[in-house]
């Protein structure tokens, strides 16, 4: 057995949500884009999002998005989703089953607005046409940040997989408590 590896699953919940605070302030970090799937209408549907910040405390992860995209109304329909996030240097894979809720208004939104705002990024915000539209010349003049949002996902349970050369290790966190699964 690797002396290097965590034994207990305190241990190990306390080390994801430490290495989830460092994928949103390390661009290269594995986890910082995650796959998030959402349900629309009776199909899976699933995109590339950044890690924007956290909340260890609430066992909340935050990201940006339009609010006009087609996630937005997915998860108005239907405000449960699953991030998957895998790191190849720590060999570790989480799949994250989430509440999504959108915020356009209020102390958070403001405050990573003027964040970003100065950043290239911030002009994903300030189309005037929806995420996705088909364009026939370049994009239009860009306008005010009227549909920047940011998504909440509150992780209501988290499956940690350890791919090791010394054996694969699986466990569950949620309200009920750890527990190790078969990987």
């Amino acid at each position: 057995m690797d002396a290097t590896r965590l034994l207990s699953l305190t241990e190990i919940e306390a080390a994801v949500w430490r290495e989830l605070g460092a994928a949103v302030r390390v661009r290269g970090h594995g986890w910082r884009v995650a796959v998030l799937a959402t349900v629309d209408g009776d199909a899976a549907d699933a995109r590339s999002i950044v890690l924007r910040d956290l909340d260890a405390a609430e066992r909340t992860l935050l990201m940006y998005t339009d609010a006009r995209s087609p996630k937005a109304h997915q998860l108005a329909a239907h405000p449960h989703g699953t991030l998957v996030l895998w790191s190849a240097a720590l060999g570790w894979q989480l799949r994250l089953r989430v509440a999504l809720s959108l915020e356009t208004s209020g102390l958070r939104v403001s405050s990573r607005w003027a964040q970003l705002k100065l950043t290239p990024a911030a002009q994903d915000y300030l189309s005037p046409l929806p995420p996705g539209t088909a364009l026939d010349a370049p994009a239009p003049e860009r306008q005010s940040r009227d549909h920047f949002a940011v998504l909440a996902a509150r992780v209501l349970s988290l499956d940690w997989l350890e791919l090791h050369p010394s054996g694969h290790r699986r466990a569950r966190f949620d309200a009920s408590g750890a527990t190790w699964l078969t990987p």
